[in-house]
């Protein structure tokens, strides 16, 4: 077995009160690949930050080859032989493949640029890598897949002895994920270690040695790849608190679905998809971060553009198509960045309720009525017992479950009936989250429909009528509201096992 050449142990990290990382380790190997699996919000991402010198930690320690070591900047990373290959690709467009692969230090000869020597050199790399881009070529003329190899190149050129890999398949197609895997077999080859993180399970079991899971920032599994299965994985992953019991029995619902959705794409994102969605109906879009389900409730309201695809709506006024973007008149959004794109923090709770319910509020010389406003503030607030000092309370004072009560109050004032729901219990303490699902059955109960989407699989068990299969953009399967969390675990997880 190869000797361990990183180690990470006791990683803390915090920013103020939030606690991202309690109790995180690490270690890589040369010549192999280390899976880094976990949920959303279990601290993958700021472990990594930390190991490329991008944040800085609270405690623990990093030893590479032997010797303990600080690093404070991506620098320092670098100058350390640990390259970070980020999802957000970090290039220049308009410069060409040579500059980018030299971007942090380029070769000089006297005064001048060394052009020879550094277009000798990215090329010498780009071959190591198996391709034959002219480095000359600028790199808003490359595909996605072309762009990671030139940054995988660049780190490449600091003679890297570690390799972050963060959710670098998320854009690629199928022929460029293949060519990937074959750069990181060759990597391994030479004594590279690979830390690759993915949400898409088949993807480790075809190229990594070790797994390591987070879950809630901490580390709570570590071992060779062969001894835990894909169910595993995301038992591990997801955890599952103690039952809470449902907030109300699985409902059958019959009759006519308000939103029917017939073959909705767009390339690279969304394949077929299908579904129904009827009154008072609470469905579970349940898959793993990076499967689509986001993915698919913009583009349902027309947030993201469609390829192809039709919706039919029933409010029992008109049935017909419907554009995505008239969809949005009907519907309620709960956005997973509720303070980036749910609420306006500077704001009070009445002008944040009232911003999408302007119309009802105008007077006859079209200006806002502060006395209309003023109640329907007061009525949603009392409607939500959200916790204030008064409808003037500055939005970004709330504690989090308050903010997002906020969120839901701006759409129901505006009656709508159906309700999108992204990550609605998302970094709320368990009374928060309790009070957010029984509003979410109340809901339906009172004829509204309500597509939900969580990466916490015990919140959806509480109120969902069923469940629809989410894998990389297309719907897979349908469970029963009735189907435990071993059947939904291994629901995924069989894919991951097809797919390897």
């Amino acid at each position: 077995m190869s000797m361990t050449l990183l180690k990470m142990d006791g990683i803390a990290k915090s920013f103020g009160n939030a606690v991202a990382i309690r109790q995180a380790h690490l270690q890589a190997r040369g010549g192999e690949a280390i899976a880094l699996m976990g949920a959303n919000g279990a601290g993958k991402s700021t472990l990594m930050n930390i190991l490329g010198g991008v944040l800085p930690r609270d405690s623990g320690t990093i030893t590479l080859d032997g010797r303990e070591i600080v690093l404070r900047t991506p620098r320092d990373a670098a100058a350390q032989g640990i390259a970070f290959v980020h999802q957000e690709l970090t290039m220049f467009p308009t410069m060409t493949v040579a500059e980018n692969i030299f971007i942090d230090e380029f070769p000089s000869k006297g005064p001048l640029v060394n052009m020879p020597e550094m277009l000798e050199t990215s090329r010498a790399l780009l071959a190591r890598l198996g391709s034959d881009i002219p480095p000359q070529t600028l790199v808003e003329q490359l595909s996605i897949g072309d762009r990671q190899l030139v940054e995988i190149a660049r780190a490449l050129r600091h003679k890297a002895k570690v390799v972050i890999f963060d959710e670098p398949t998320s854009s690629l197609s199928v022929q460029e994920r293949q060519r990937l895997f074959g750069v990181i077999r060759s990597l391994k080859e030479e004594g590279t270690a690979i830390i690759y993180i993915t949400h898409f399970l088949d993807e480790i079991f075809s190229i990594c040695e070790r797994v390591s899971v987070m879950r809630n920032g901490e580390t709570v599994w570590d071992s060779l790849i062969g001894e835990v299965d894909p169910a595993g994985v995301v038992h591990l992953m997801l955890g599952m608190a103690e039952a809470e019991g449902r907030v109300r029995p699985p409902v059958v619902v019959t009759g006519e679905p308000l939103l029917d959705v017939q073959d909705l794409g767009r390339e690279g994102v969304l394949a077929n998809v299908s579904f129904d969605i009827k009154p008072g109906e609470i469905v579970g879009l349940w898959g793993l971060l990076g499967s689509g389900r986001t993915e698919l409730l913009r583009a349902l309201v027309g947030l993201d553009p469609i390829d192809e695809g039709t919706l039919i709506w029933r409010d029992g006024k008109s049935a017909g198509p419907i554009q995505p973007k008239d969809l949005h008149a009907h519907v309620g959004i709960v956005t997973e960045d509720r303070r980036g794109e749910g609420i306006l923090l500077p704001l009070s709770i009445a002008q944040n309720i009232a911003l999408p319910n302007l119309k009802r509020l105008l007077n006859k010389w079209r200006l806002v009525d502060r006395n209309k406003e003023a109640s329907l503030a007061d009525e949603m607030i009392g409607l939500l017992q959200t916790k204030c000092s008064g409808r003037q309370q500055t939005v970004g004072t709330l504690s989090g479950g308050n903010q997002q009560k906020v969120v839901f109050s701006r759409w129901l004032a505006s009656n709508p009936r159906l309700f999108l729901l992204d990550e609605p219990t998302r970094g709320l303490d368990v009374s928060a989250k309790a009070e957010i699902m029984k509003l979410v059955v109340d809901l339906a109960e009172k004829g509204c429909s309500c597509l939900i989407v969580s990466s916490e699989l015990e919140e959806l068990m509480r109120v969902c009528d069923r469940y629809l299969i989410i894998s990389r953009g297309q719907l897979v399967g349908e469970l029963p509201g009735t189907a435990d969390s071993r059947d939904l675990m291994q629901s995924i997880a069989t894919i991951a096992t097809a797919g390897a």
